[in-house]
C-alpha cells in the first residue's frame, strides 16, 4: 500500500512519519503551497472595522500568522477584539490561534459544512462575521452566511496555487504507478487540491481511475464522486494522522 500525501508541505510532516511508522509507505505530492499576499490598503480598511465583527472564521495556520502579522501593522489591540468569537476550521488551526492567546471553537468535522453547524454560527443574534482565508477558499461557506443576511468580511490574506513542482513530482509518481501492484490512495483534503489533481491526471485516466481516494467532508466527498467514471473513495471528517492511519491499516489487512 503506498499513499499520496497532496497536503501543503508544512502540514504533511505529521501524516507521513505516522504511517511510516506503520509501514505504510508515503509520498508527499504536495498540490498547495500557500503564499501571504501583501499587506494593502484594502485590508487596512478591513481590519480598522474589526472590532464591529462578532465572529471571525480562521481557515488555516496561515491564515492565522498572516492575519495576525496583520492585525499587528494595523496597530490594533488585541483588548479591542475581546467580545469576538474565534472559529477554526481544525485542531492545527486552533493550536495556532492558541499559540498567541485566542481559544477557539472546532467543528466535529473540519469543513465548511462542519462550522456552519456550530452554535455560535446557528445564533441567529450574528449579524456579522470576518473570515481570514486564502484567495477562492470557503466560497459556499460566505455565501451560506449571506443568504442568511449576515455580513461578511473578507480578509483575504494569501493565495493557495498548485507548487511548480508537483508536475515533475507527478510525472516521477506516474513511471512508478505504472510498474507497481500496490493499491496507492490518495489524501483529498480540499476543492482546490481536487482540482489541481484532476489537471495532473488529465492526460493519466488510468491513474484517476486506479487510485482510491481519502476525501474531507460530504460536500468534497460528492464532488469527487461526480466523475464520470467511478471513484473508491472513503469519507474523513478530520485530517487526525491516527484515524487515517488506522484505516489504512485496516485496509492492508483486507488487502
Amino acid at each position: 500500500m503506498l499513499l499520496l500525501n497532496t497536503r501543503p508541505t508544512q502540514r504533511a510532516a505529521t501524516l507521513s512519519q505516522r504511517l511510516n511508522r506503520a509501514g505504510i509507505e508515503v509520498v508527499e505530492l504536495p498540490l498547495l503551497e500557500l503564499t501571504g499576499l501583501p499587506y494593502s490598503a484594502e485590508l487596512a480598511a478591513l481590519y480598522a472595522q474589526l472590532a464591529d465583527t462578532q465572529v471571525i472564521v480562521v481557515v488555516s495556520p496561515t491564515a492565522v500568522d498572516v492575519g495576525m502579522q496583520y492585525l499587528q501593522a494595523s496597530q490594533i489591540e488585541m483588548s479591542s477584539l475581546a467580545h469576538i468569537q474565534w472559529i477554526a476550521v481544525g485542531q492545527a488551526t486552533a493550536q495556532r490561534l492558541k499559540d498567541y492567546g485566542i481559544s477557539a471553537s472546532i467543528p466535529d468535522v473540519e469543513t465548511s459544512e462542519g462550522m456552519l453547524a456550530l452554535p455560535v454560527l446557528q445564533n441567529l443574534a450574528v449579524k456579522q462575521v470576518a473570515f481570514w482565508r486564502g484567495r477562492g477558499g470557503r466560497q459556499f461557506m460566505m455565501d451560506a452566511l449571506q443568504q442568511r443576511g449576515v455580513k461578511v468580511q473578507n480578509f483575504v490574506l494569501y493565495q493557495r496555487q498548485c507548487p511548480e513542482q508537483a508536475h515533475i513530482q507527478f510525472e516521477q509518481f506516474q513511471s512508478r504507478f505504472r510498474h507497481q501492484h500496490q493499491s496507492v490512495w490518495v489524501c483529498i483534503s480540499s476543492e482546490a487540491s481536487w482540482l489541481n489533481w484532476l489537471k495532473l491526471c488529465q492526460n493519466s485516466p488510468d491513474i484517476l481511475s486506479q487510485c482510491q481516494y481519502l476525501t474531507l467532508g460530504t460536500r468534497l466527498t460528492t464532488l469527487v464522486r461526480q466523475q464520470q467514471m467511478p471513484l473508491v473513495t472513503h469519507q474523513l471528517d478530520d485530517l487526525d494522522p491516527e484515524q487515517i492511519c488506522h484505516f489504512l491499516i485496516q485496509q492492508k489487512g483486507s488487502a
